[in-house]
């Protein structure tokens, strides 16, 4: 993946409005309604939303008639989890020290 797809990617996922809509997608295809029920946003607020996942390519919107329903692009989120996953190792060394460090010195003592 690109930076630029993966930037979008993590300003997609950034907000919790549209995390929350991914969760839900998780579970399989669903009308934007379906999918944006109960966030307590306006319907304008959800539309851009979901724009800014379908920016991301974290969702499709199929178009049936009235209905609009989105479908989660796990192959975008996955690209994602791989950037995450190669940066997590170093990191979790780093805290690990921390960690034994803190176990031999409690409290903050010498």
């Amino acid at each position: 993946m690109n930076n630029r797809l993966l930037d979008r990617s993590f300003l997609a996922l950034a907000h919790p409005v549209r995390r929350a809509i991914v969760e839900r997608l998780a579970a399989g295809p669903l009308p934007v309604a379906a999918a944006a029920a109960g966030l307590g946003v306006t319907k304008p607020a959800i539309s851009r939303h979901v724009r800014v996942l379908e920016d991301a390519a974290l969702v499709e919107r199929e178009i049936v008639g009235r209905v609009h329903r989105l479908h989660l692009r796990p192959d975008r989120l996955a690209a994602a989890a791989t950037w995450i996953d190669r940066h997590r190792g170093p990191w979790e060394s780093k805290l690990d020290v921390i960690e034994q460090y803190l176990a031999e010195h409690p409290k903050g003592g010498t």
